[in-house]
């Protein structure tokens, strides 16, 4: 209990890092003041989620939340918005959520933990990926399915690795509508404002990929996937004109690695590498 709990606060930290470095930047920036107080309050709903949240015991029950997950990622593609035929945003109210952001993080850790269709599972994401066209799945996919494979030595997602890799390119290719001021290319953006505001996002960002891959009481599998994806959606924001996750104004980012880091850090080492993760 202690250790799950030293585990959950040092997931807070590893959360509240970079998002509190993004308000800093979103502040000296000029963004909108609305701006702020959706990332501030996607902050508060994550910690919440870190807290007090676990993956359920039942393989069934897990398994019907990835299936409701995966098809999320299919909705926008029915409901839009669309921009410049790209469609990755889940509509709720006055707000549009990436669903790279918000469902591809935990989408990883529940396939993880089902060693029987983890490959199928981020097979279907990168395809919801080639339908939005979103790269972002792809290269979050791509360097978690590295890391998974690189503990897990799993010839399927070796595989995977390799058509992640490939579908990412084609994903980058056809889906890059213009960017977005305080959302996309953060980093570059800071740079030219003040190299120091630069910086300081940027050790808040390493700091949080080192808490996730060192740090918390997890399957080695879950941190280095985990962390693998951050990194992924980090260097393409720099690429590219795509979200900068956890440090831009967004909350989908925010929410989805609150119930990611949620959902890992409420079993123990033993019982998910026993199941193969």
């Amino acid at each position: 209990m202690g250790q799950t709990l030293r585990s959950r606060l040092t997931a807070l930290l590893a959360l509240a890092l970079p998002v509190l470095a993004g308000l800093g930047y979103l502040q000296f920036a000029g963004a909108p003041a609305n701006y702020l107080l959706v990332n501030a309050g996607a902050l508060v709903v994550a910690l919440l989620l870190v807290l007090f949240v676990s993956a359920p015991q039942s393989l069934r029950v897990r398994r019907g939340i990835t299936l409701a997950l995966l098809l999320a990622l299919f909705v926008p593609l029915v409901t839009g918005p669309s921009v410049e035929g790209v469609a990755r945003w889940l509509p709720l109210g006055p707000f549009r959520l990436h669903t790279a952001g918000l469902l591809v993080p935990a989408i990883l850790v529940l396939a993880l933990r089902d060693k029987d269709y983890a490959a199928p599972i981020l097979l279907t994401a990168i395809f919801a990926g080639l339908l939005q066209p979103d790269a972002a799945i792809g290269f979050a996919i791509v360097f978690a399915a590295i890391g998974f494979h690189d503990v897990s030595k799993d010839w399927r997602i070796g595989l995977v690795t390799i058509f992640a890799f490939f579908a990412a390119i084609v994903m980058a290719i056809r889906g890059n509508p213009p960017p977005q001021p305080f959302v996309e290319r953060v980093l570059i953006d800071a740079a030219g404002i003040s190299p120091l505001l630069m910086a300081g996002l940027f050790l808040s960002l390493a700091a949080s990929f080192f808490l996730i891959l060192r740090t918390i009481h997890a399957p080695r599998s879950m941190r280095y996937t985990l962390a693998g994806s951050l990194f992924g959606f980090t260097i393409l924001s720099i690429m590219n004109h795509y979200p900068s996750v956890l440090i831009g104004y967004g909350a989908a980012p925010i929410l989805g690695y609150g119930l990611a880091l949620a959902l890992a850090c409420g079993d123990t080492p033993e019982v998910s590498e026993a199941n193969g993760a």
